[in-house]
């Protein structure tokens, strides 16, 4: 299993922290995993994530944008459960192989998960957006699967680690 292993949507698993989010049809959510060989924590998966190339974009937009500026290190904090803020995240439920993250203005949920498989970790990356509004999901839906993809297959947990040491 190569870190950069295919993504593929699969549904919600049924104690995903996520799940309280699909009661409403005006939300979307989505569950997106990848398969990796070896024994991946949580902390390991959220600090590859947030550390991608891509998503080092993202935090750069929200420096200037929303002037939420974030570090590798307030990655580490919030991967590592020393802290519930992140850039424009807040940690809104965790346990040991989860975290559920709120965005700022409370309409988006970004949801990581670590579970073992055969020979490896199996990475979940879930999305919930909550706007109440059916039409500007159904709007952004495209985009953010893309999204969603890209930076899933981005994380490279191994590559991270040595990146944070």
């Amino acid at each position: 299993m190569p870190a950069n292993a295919a993504v593929h949507a699969i549904p919600l698993p049924a104690d995903a922290l996520l799940q309280r989010y699909t009661a409403d049809p005006k939300n979307y959510t989505d569950c997106y995993v990848k398969d990796i060989a070896g024994h991946v924590s949580l902390s390991d998966f959220i600090t590859a994530f947030y550390t991608t190339p891509l998503f080092r974009a993202e935090r750069l937009i929200l420096k200037y944008a929303v002037r939420r500026p974030s570090t590798d290190e307030d990655v580490h904090a919030v991967a590592h459960g020393d802290t519930q803020e992140f850039a424009a995240w807040t940690v809104e439920d965790r346990t040991e192989d989860q975290v559920l993250l709120c965005d700022m203005a409370g309409h988006t949920r970004s949801w990581f998960m670590v579970s073992p498989i055969d020979g490896g970790t199996r990475l979940h990356f879930g999305s919930a957006v909550t706007p109440g509004d059916g039409v500007v999901v159904r709007a952004i839906t495209p985009l953010h699967k893309l999204y969603a993809r890209s930076l899933l297959r981005g994380a490279n947990p191994a590559q991270s680690a040595a990146i944070m040491q």
